[in-house]
């Protein structure tokens, strides 16, 4: 399988949102909010997915899976190892993002170093994510700290956008599901979630770190 056909290669961590309202054609730089359904919500997720400071995720990726006029859906991955000219600012990640949107291919493209453009709904894409343990997240679920994550296991996290995640959609995502997790018994900002869920990985290992020296 070649890079283009599985983007996920060498990916730990993978996180994904539903923009529910997400353009799926072009859209105004100036006016993410508006005109790109959203889109500020998806950028912003997708910077704090992959970046720290002075540096970048490399066994990380993001992706956004749109489902806003003209063309839904649509889904943008995000490769922390392989991204290039890509800085945190909404304005850039948001030009990379419109930039992939003018492929229209079913399968997978790199439109740009790391970032990769299909069309392909949430569905398909858990469908092809065997290797990893996928979580849910939702206030309800079952708090992070009591998760057990071995030190190989690859994971995914799903989670909706300002609008949440739709009954149909949610219904495929649980019966793909290890399980539903929260990060806070409050409603939180997608990008706020991830920043949670990478501290928790973070922590882990390190512990592991310790336990082995």
């Amino acid at each position: 399988m070649n890079h283009e056909s599985d983007p996920t290669q060498s990916l730990k961590r993978l996180f994904i949102i539903i923009g529910n309202k997400a353009s799926t054609g072009d859209f105004n730089l100036n006016d993410l909010p508006s005109s790109g359904g959203r889109m500020d919500i998806i950028c912003r997720f997708i910077a704090q997915s992959l970046f720290i400071s002075h540096g970048i995720r490399k066994d990380s990726g993001a992706i956004g899976v749109l489902l806003g006029e003209p063309d839904p859906p649509r889904s943008i991955l995000v490769h922390g190892g392989k991204v290039r000219y890509m800085s945190p600012d909404e304005r850039n990640v948001a030009g990379l993002i419109r930039k992939a949107l003018k492929h229209r291919g079913e399968e997978w493209k790199e439109t740009s170093p790391g970032i990769f453009t299909a069309k392909k709904s949430v569905n398909e894409i858990l469908s092809e994510l065997g290797d990893f343990s996928i979580f849910y997240l939702r206030e309800d679920g079952r708090d992070i700290f009591d998760l057990s994550i071995g030190p190989e296991e690859k994971t995914v996290f799903v989670m909706g956008d300002h609008l949440g995640v739709g009954g149909d959609i949610e219904e495929l995502i649980l019966r793909k599901v290890r399980g539903i997790i929260s990060v806070s018994p409050l409603s939180l900002q997608a990008d706020q979630c991830v920043v949670l869920i990478h501290n928790f990985l973070d922590r882990l290992e390190r512990s592991r770190n310790i336990e082995l020296d």
